[in-house]
């Protein structure tokens, strides 16, 4: 695997793709479908789509034009490409945010939006991790467009309680109102809190804010994490150092956030090509070849 390089950019024949964001150049998304392509057989040329601040939709209608299949979508266009796209997947509805586009034909119904955030952080806690969602107390922090993606889904493991925490407090309300239908029928306590009065003693605390990508402290204190309680942050590398560091001074189980990034993936690349990826081993690829690296976000 280690022979296989970054991106399969200008592959013959193969079908294009690309991560679509504002910065982009740090994403490790071209590498990971390098490495899915190789694995699973499939011809895929996936690159890097730069999209000016103030022309995503123009560069993302160039990209469709020239042939291009699908595309990830990372900061700050979540939300600008749900709008985009004719037709929704239920969880990209309930999120109001895609990370995944497919470029069906208008006689196919025209795009299609989905949103693999959530299903690759459960993903990684539940398998990669072992740690149980169900019956348990979540601390989920932020409610920007990484939190919007992975709510649901983290509602749909059912927890005892799910609390989301913001700086501002009227921005997690809206969150959780739209997220209370999907709470009560899966039997799960949803509140909207502030970011200084979480609560204590959480089984599972996810950092979904900017905080650690701005350098910032932890947004909240050690009360809000049970003995050896799970503290993961979405961002992986240099940037989550200091909350990994932090968790394990309090007793938790520290985890960054390469494993959901690796695993929203696979469920991207299985929407586009209809083959799923085994993950562990690309994982473990990418574990090596991060230590050390200096990548800014998740994706």
């Amino acid at each position: 695997m280690n022979s296989i390089p970054d991106t399969l950019s200008g592959a013959i024949g193969a079908d294009r793709y690309a991560v679509a964001g504002n910065p982009v150049a740090h994403s490790r998304s071209p590498r990971i479908h390098a490495l899915f392509a190789a694995q699973t057989g499939q011809a895929v040329d996936y690159g890097r789509l730069l999209c000016p601040l103030d022309a995503f939709k123009a560069t993302l209608t160039g990209f469709v034009q020239q042939g291009a299949r699908g595309c990830n979508i990372t900061v700050p266009f979540k939300f600008e490409a749900f709008e985009m796209a004719a037709r929704h997947t239920p969880r990209a509805v309930l999120a109001q945010a895609a990370n995944t586009l497919r470029f069906d034909a208008q006689a196919e119904g025209g795009w299609l939006a989905d949103n693999t955030d959530g299903v690759g952080l459960v993903r990684d806690i539940t398998v990669n991790a072992g740690v149980p969602i169900q019956g348990r107390r979540v601390l989920l922090l932020g409610a920007g467009g990484a939190s919007a993606g992975v709510l649901g889904p983290l509602i749909e493991q059912r927890p005892s309680e799910l609390v989301l925490a913001n700086r501002t407090l009227d921005k997690a309300r809206a969150l959780v109102e739209r997220h209370q239908a999907w709470a009560a029928q899966h039997g799960v306590t949803l509140h909207a809190r502030a970011l200084a009065d979480v609560g204590e003693a959480f089984d599972v605390l996810i950092n979904g804010t900017a905080a650690s990508l701005g350098g910032g402290e932890v947004p909240v204190g050690a009360q809000a994490l049970k003995p050896h309680a799970l503290a993961l942050d979405m961002m992986y590398g240099p940037a989550a150092r200091p909350f990994l560091d932090w968790a394990r001074a309090q007793g938790a189980t520290a985890r960054d956030g390469l494993g959901m990034l690796v695993e929203q993936a696979a469920e991207s690349f299985t929407l586009w090509r209809g083959v799923r990826p085994d993950t562990a081993p690309v994982l473990a690829l990418l574990r090596t070849e991060v230590d050390g690296t200096t990548p800014e976000a998740p994706r």
